[in-house]
């Protein structure tokens, strides 16, 4: 199970990191032909080192840095319009669904822990 969810937590931070580029380079940009907003994908880049080396720590603070983005998701699926609000709405559960595998791979190294 722990493996798993990390597994699924690293696959799903590297889908939000793909979403954010594709989304403001060549999707739905906020000006045509993309624009600045492309670097919101960056910091995202951050836990990646440490979720590949499995730390549980890492994990658990990653669960609130990526809380940006779903507010971002939210905010601009609720405003935007066509595109732009689907992939809003996709970052959102991106966000979403990376939480729950964290919080599983969490638990699961409390239990292997204990």
């Amino acid at each position: 199970m722990k493996t798993v969810a990390l597994r699924l937590t690293i696959v799903l931070l590297l889908a939000l990191i793909a979403l954010c580029l594709a989304w403001e380079l060549r999707l739905a940009p906020l000006r045509p032909g993309g624009s600045w907003a492309v670097l919101k994908a960056l910091p995202l880049l951050v836990p990646l080192p440490g979720l590949l080396r499995g730390k549980r720590y890492t994990a658990q603070w990653a669960l609130m840095y990526v809380l940006p983005w779903f507010c971002e998701g939210v905010v601009r699926a609720w405003s935007d319009t066509g595109l732009a609000q689907l992939l809003a709405a996709l970052e959102a559960g991106l966000v979403v669904g990376f939480q729950i595998c964290a919080i599983a791979f969490v638990r699961a190294g409390r239990q292997t822990a204990a």
